[in-house]
Order: structure tokens, then sequence, then C-alpha cells
């Protein structure tokens, strides 16, 4: 039954539930733009996917713009709007359950690396893993696929039959096809059973405990 070695997880929607963080910032970059149009329900499209491509997708900001929204972005998140989040009640006790039990644990985020390791040195979770990789703050490494490509280089996982990519959102999942993981989907996060399903995840869950028995 012990078919995983390796377990990568997603950050934000799988480890820490970061809506009122993600979605304060952006609001803060919308203010700076003066555009006052917009619904919780869009905000939260946010949570998961590249911010460069978010903006241009949902407030149909150009591709040259990204840079100086997501520097704005910044400005908030990094004042403190990082630490605007909770971590999901049972995933603690799920880390600490497979790292007795000698398994691998990686972060794989879309959000740069340097602010996921202080996230989880905040909130005490950053000693279960045994890499935490990232995006680069210049967005040459963005993308699920790519980061999660790192990860799986950083921790040496060449068995990727043995490895799973756990996150909520069908980037998530095709991060994992790409680079011929197997995945779980979870719908504690901000994802839809249906966004998984639709995007091919091998296993859903609506419980971390779900997860060990996995």
């Amino acid at each position: 039954m012990a078919k995983y070695q390796y377990y990568f997880f997603d950050l934000d929607g799988t480890l820490i539930d970061s809506e009122r963080g993600i979605t304060n910032s952006v609001k803060y970059v919308l203010e700076k733009y003066h555009m006052k149009e917009y619904d919780m329900g869009t905000l939260r499209k946010f949570i998961g996917p590249p911010l460069g491509e978010s903006f241009q997708k949902y407030f149909g900001f150009a591709a040259e713009e990204t840079g100086e929204l997501i520097a704005c972005y910044r400005e908030y998140y990094s004042a403190g709007g990082m630490y605007e989040a909770e971590v999901y009640g049972g995933i603690e006790a799920l880390l600490k359950g497979l790292k007795a039990e000698g398994k691998i644990l990686a972060v794989a985020t879309s959000k740069p690396e340097y602010f996921a390791r202080k996230i989880l040195e905040r909130f005490g979770l950053a000693k279960y893993f045994d890499c935490i990789a990232g995006a680069t703050m210049d967005g040459a490494r963005s993308s699920k696929s790519d980061v999660l490509a790192y990860a799986l280089a950083q921790c040496k996982a060449e068995e990727k039959a043995r490895a799973v990519m756990i996150g909520d959102r069908e980037q998530d999942v095709f991060g994992a096809r790409k680079n011929g993981l197997e995945s779980i989907g979870v719908l504690f996060g901000f994802g839809s059973r249906a966004e998984l399903e639709a995007a091919g995840a091998e296993y859903i869950v609506n419980t971390p405990e779900e997860i060990r028995k996995i």
C-alpha cells in the first residue's frame, strides 16, 4: 500500500488558507489603478495560478504591464499580507505522520520561493520539508510544471512512479502530468471537484486525513 515515497505539496489552498492575504493584495493593486469593479469570486481566482496570467485574464491588463502590477502586489504582500493566512486543520498531523514513516516531503508552489519559505517558517511547517521549491522573483521559473521539475531535481526523485503532486487547482494536476507524476486533488482549497476531474486527477479527497489513506 506504500506506493508513494515522494510527496510534493502545493502551498496556497493545500497547506494554508491564504485567501485573505492574496485577495487583499490584489485589491491593493486594483485600487492603485483606480479599478473599483470587482467581486470576491474573481479575486479568489488569483489563488494558485501565476499572478501575471490572472491580471491579464480577469482584468484585461496587457502582458507588458504585468511586471509593474506584480511589483505593486508585492508592496502589500511583503509588508504583511503573506501572513494573512492560516494552516488547514489536519495538515500538520499529516506532515508529521508522513515524516515519521520516512517519506520525502517537498513544496512545489507558483508563489516566489522567497515568500514560500518565510510563510512556512512563520507557521512552523518548514521543518517538515526536505525541499521548498517555488517561482523565481524575476518570473524565469513560474509555471507549476517548471517548479515541479525543479523540485523533483532538488529531491533527486528519479522514481516518478513513487512520487505524487498534491494540490487544489488544475495547474497542479497539469504540472504533475507534464512531469510524469500522478496527482491528488484536494477539495478543502480553492478548486472544485469538476475542475480537478476535468484536469484528470488520479485521486480527489475532502480532507488531509484522506491523503494518508491513499
